[in-house]
């Protein structure tokens, strides 16, 4: 049996920019992507902790040490500049496996750097 897990998250990042003409996703700083284990391209969910939206879209691959997090599109309807966001991404394994992973999280601090 196949079950979905947590596989990253980047816990409470702050929203730098909502681009509502772009053509739809989220850009991330290479760095918290990296930290988070996190690709281009990469399914994410993303929570609004100041709204309580929840929506997903895909990652675009951020200037690294920006601290960019930029909601585009759609998506940008979601949020405002400043509201703090939940980024998760989830994969597909083995339940037994399942039982072992251990989750990539970061806890950037209030300018999108990465903590360590």
């Amino acid at each position: 049996m196949q079950i979905e897990v947590l596989k990253s998250k980047i816990h409470c990042a702050h929203v730098t920019e909502a681009n509502l003409n772009y053509m739809g996703s989220i850009t991330i700083d290479e760095d918290l992507m990296d930290a988070a284990n996190l690709i281009a391209g990469e399914r994410v969910y993303i929570v609004n902790n100041n709204n309580g939206e929840r929506f997903d879209t895909y990652i675009i691959r951020g200037e690294r040490g920006s601290g960019c997090i930029c909601l585009n599109g759609a998506a940008a309807r979601k949020v405002q500049v400043g509201d703090i966001v939940i980024i998760m991404s989830y994969a597909q394994m083995d339940f037994e496996e399942a039982k072992h992973w251990k989750p990539t999280v970061v806890f950037p601090d209030t300018n999108n750097k990465v903590v360590k």
